[in-house]
């Protein structure tokens, strides 16, 4: 028995990396799981890998961005998995120098209308539950980023973004609570994902993202200075990220709500 059996959970941006390591971190532990990512090949490999472990999952595979994604994939989990209880708004850690209300649109717009679309269903199942003496615990885990938390210098949109983030988790909290839902946020440091893969000197390395090429890598002295700076000596794996999440997902967090836990290795 999992600590997670009988719950159905959303995983954004679940293809590769950590979003992957959470979708199968809470498939291990008993929960059906909505895989999404913009490509259908990524997807179809996290479903794979979780029937593997005998987990049920299904895709909603598509932009987040889109004005209809929140009310699709909400639909997806309580239609195809009959319900909803735990949210992971996991979205891109990195992206290129864009404009300020794309960064805006991925990082804050689309996790606001997936939780917006998500409230008149939790509103409805909280006043079910009740009547029949019922209270069943939901979970929301944002993701942020150490530049949300203290700024990082050359990231005025990206770091006012996920600082959006934290204070919509703070808020979200105060008002969700009455339904029986924590809402937390994991901000991390450098984890070693395909976006902030080692690069030689002079290397320019990109990555197709829908039908376009964005800029990836970190240049390998600059994750050597980074490596010095935490105490435990290198960045994260992803799942060790997805342990973090995992943490405000499962039973042993029903009592933390409205925190961002920092994720660094010490730094």
């Amino acid at each position: 028995m999992g600590q997670l059996d009988g719950k159905v959970a959303i995983v954004t941006g679940s293809g590769r990396g950590i979003g992957r390591e959470v979708a199968l971190r809470l498939a291990r532990d008993g929960a059906a799981v909505v895989v999404n990512d913009l490509d259908e090949a990524p997807a179809k490999e996290t479903i794979a890998l979780i029937e593997q472990i005998g987990g049920r999952a299904v895709a909603c595979n598509g932009d987040v961005t889109a004005k209809d994604f929140g009310e699709r994939i909400v639909g997806v989990a309580t239609k195809q998995l009959g319900g909803l209880h735990v949210i992971v708004n996991n979205v891109i850690q990195k992206m290129s120098d864009e404009q300020w209300y794309a960064i805006m649109d991925v990082h804050v717009t689309a996790p606001f209308r997936i939780l917006r679309a998500f409230a008149p269903y939790l509103r409805e199942q909280f006043e079910a539950e009740s009547k029949r003496g019922e209270r069943i615990v939901r979970k929301v885990v944002q993701i942020s980023s150490t530049s949300g938390v203290r700024g990082n210098a050359g990231q005025v949109n990206y770091s006012s973004a996920k600082a959006a983030v934290t204070g919509m988790t703070r808020t979200l909290a105060k008002e969700w609570g009455r339904y029986a839902v924590t809402v937390n946020c994991v901000a991390f440091g450098y984890i070693q994902t395909r976006l902030t893969k080692p690069l030689a000197e002079g290397e320019a390395g990109t990555i197709e993202v829908a039908g376009r090429q964005v800029k990836v890598g970190v240049q390998g002295a600059r994750i050597a200075g980074m490596n010095q700076m935490i105490p435990l000596g290198r960045g994260g794996l992803p799942a060790e990220a997805a342990g973090a999440i995992y943490l405000f997902c499962s039973p042993d967090s029903d009592f933390v709500s409205g925190q961002t836990l920092v994720v660094t290795g010490g730094a």
